[in-house]
């Protein structure tokens, strides 16, 4: 029977979708399918342009429904732009290749300025572009700054009729090669600081679009581009002044959230490969399976999965209700980004400690996984740079809750529109939370969720009466020690939110938490051992740290589970 935590192929029936979601995300699967492994791995071996994939996305109108919000969709009653559905599709790209969620992805990167923009005249030709198939592009980063958004070298020079001259160069721009439209962000050359900044639609099609290389060894065309004197009309021109810096930062926030349900996929496949393989290899007369250390790495992989599975999904509620007064998903996007990719990468791991030799092989999906999950951590902002944002939520969501109305499980078929005028980016500091606890309360007679919300309580101690003072709060390197041991109480409050909307097994959830509770121990000592760490910390760190709960036969019975996706699914040839 298949595992109903995990996504296969074989069994996927979105029934919770409406028929048309249905319908597509089925047809992607079968797309990939009918493809087989073969001709998968081939394409990503010789970094094939993936010109037969969107040729099927425009045949099938897949982006243009899904990427489409309801303002531009003219009426068309199944385009809408719904992240529980673009989550389920990042999952499956993720499943059967990173190379097609990036041209993905970008393309969710691309539209992000226009659909925040009041320009009708570019926010119908985007449409138009989905409608016929397109791809589009995201020109923020440069060489020389990377996304410092701040110091960007495209510079517009005013054409005295009403436009604009740009010239300057982009780089990590993935479709830059193909895209029908590119939102570029560049300054005024005649207007000083943010009120400068520009937004603008170009078409990499043009004269003055000079596509220089791919900068990586991938069917990923993450490329350089150079504008010489490229024009840019007034109806070109998406957002200027601050709400250009604004239109870049919101994008981030809408695209980046996409990266977790990649790395959920990218795992399950690998799993079923790990799993199925060590299985079947004897050694010295018994299976790999039957070696405790091995059962050992297998359950921790496949609960640590799990975890990421229903943090993520949780997460697209908070998305989906979010609006001017409930921003907290701002605090559970860079989570997201920056948690559940990490964990994709501990999943690889573990499960590449098993398979050893077997995980090189240039037949197996798990090579490829092993290389494109390093990826995803370091996409649309590095670990260090999301656990820092991170930071600025920590004493409002651990020490000073609110009351909010509780958030369903968000299926609908409706139109997340906030997520297009999310407004100004700035005012974390003061987004306030409901309380972590009683997430943590409803499952406290689970050992291990009881050793957590332990250490939870105690982060709350440090914060109140030992945490960095002004010289320390320079220390990033510190503070991301701290970082890493409030994302771990985040990450188990939604992921108990989620687990009591779905009836998740105790099972498997009193031994993910085992897990979790040694990782908090692991960052405690971290901290314990930083160089500016105070006496008084360094005592916390210490007292902090607890065994988790040790339960045999509860370790058994998860690993009946693990155990059964030994053949479950095999992609065919």
């Amino acid at each position: 029977m298949a595992d109903q935590l995990l996504f296969n192929p074989r069994t996927y029936d979105p029934a919770h979708f409406d028929p048309e979601t249905r319908r597509l995300l089925r047809a992607t699967v079968d797309w990939f399918e009918d493809r087989g492994k073969r001709r998968l791995i081939e394409d990503y071996r010789s970094r094939a342009w993936l010109a037969d994939f969107l040729a099927f996305a425009a045949k099938e109108g897949l982006f243009a429904t899904f990427l489409t919000p309801a303002s531009a969709a003219d009426g068309h009653q199944d385009k809408r732009w719904d992240t529980a559905r673009i989550a389920a599709l990042n999952e499956i790209f993720g499943f059967y290749g990173l190379d097609y969620w990036y041209a993905w992805q970008v393309t969710i990167l691309g539209l992000g300025p226009v659909w925040q923009s009041d320009n009708e005249t570019a926010r119908a030709r985007a449409a138009e572009l989905l409608s016929q198939g397109e791809v589009f592009a995201f020109g923020l980063s440069e060489k020389a700054h990377g996304a410092d958004i701040y110091s960007t070298d495209m510079l517009l020079e005013p054409d005295g009729d009403g436009g604009f001259r740009a010239t300057g160069s982009k780089y990590y721009i993935g479709n830059g090669n193909a895209a029908g439209l590119v939102s570029v962000f560049g300054r005024r050359t005649d207007v000083e600081g943010p009120d400068g900044y520009v937004f603008f639609a170009a078409d990499s099609r043009h004269p003055a679009y000079h596509l220089v290389k791919n900068v990586v060894d991938s069917s990923k065309y993450v490329s350089e581009f150079r504008l010489e004197d490229y024009p840019v009309a007034a109806e070109d021109v998406l957002h200027t002044g601050r709400a250009a810096f604004d239109a870049a930062l919101n994008t981030v926030n809408v695209g980046k959230f996409n990266l977790c349900t990649a790395s959920i996929g990218i795992c399950e496949h690998a799993m079923y490969e790990a799993v199925t393989h060590a299985q079947n290899r004897i050694l010295y007369g018994r299976p790999v399976t039957a070696f405790p250390h091995v059962r050992r790495e297998l359950t921790d992989a496949y609960v640590r999965l799990v975890g990421m599975k229903l943090f993520s999904d949780r997460a697209v509620d908070y998305f989906r209700s979010a609006g001017p007064d409930d921003r907290r998903y701002l605090l559970f996007n860079p989570m997201t980004k920056m948690k559940v990719t990490t964990e994709g990468e501990k999943v690889i791991d573990l499960m590449w400690d098993v398979i050893a030799a077997k995980g090189f092989e240039k037949d197996t999906y798990f090579a490829q996984a092993a290389t494109e999950i390093r990826g995803l951590p370091k996409l649309e902002g590095t670990v260090h740079v999301n656990l820092a944002l991170i930071l600025k939520f920590m004493g409002n969501h651990l020490l000073n809750p609110a009351e909010y109305a509780p958030v369903p499980t968000r299926r609908d078929a409706a139109d997340d529109a906030f997520l297009f005028r999310q407004g100004p980016a700035r005012g974390l500091g003061a987004i306030r939370f409901h309380d972590w606890r009683a997430a943590y309360d409803a499952f406290g007679h689970l050992p291990n969720v009881a050793r957590l919300r332990e250490q939870a309580d105690a982060l709350c101690e440090f914060v109140t009466t030992a945490a960095p003072d002004a010289e320390q709060s320079r220390d990033l390197d510190l503070l991301l020690a701290v970082g890493q041991l409030f994302a771990l109480v985040v990450h188990g409050q939604l992921i108990l939110e989620q687990a009591g909307l779905t009836s998740l097994d105790e099972d498997v959830l009193d031994e993910l938490f085992a897990v979790l509770v040694r990782d908090y121990s692991a960052h405690a000592v971290e901290l314990h051992g930083k160089d500016s760490a105070t006496a008084d910390q360094q005592r916390w760190a210490l007292s902090a740290v607890r065994r988790p709960v040790i339960d045999t036969d509860r370790s058994a019975r998860v690993w009946q589970r693990v155990e059964a996706l030994a053949g479950a699914y095999e992609m065919a040839p």
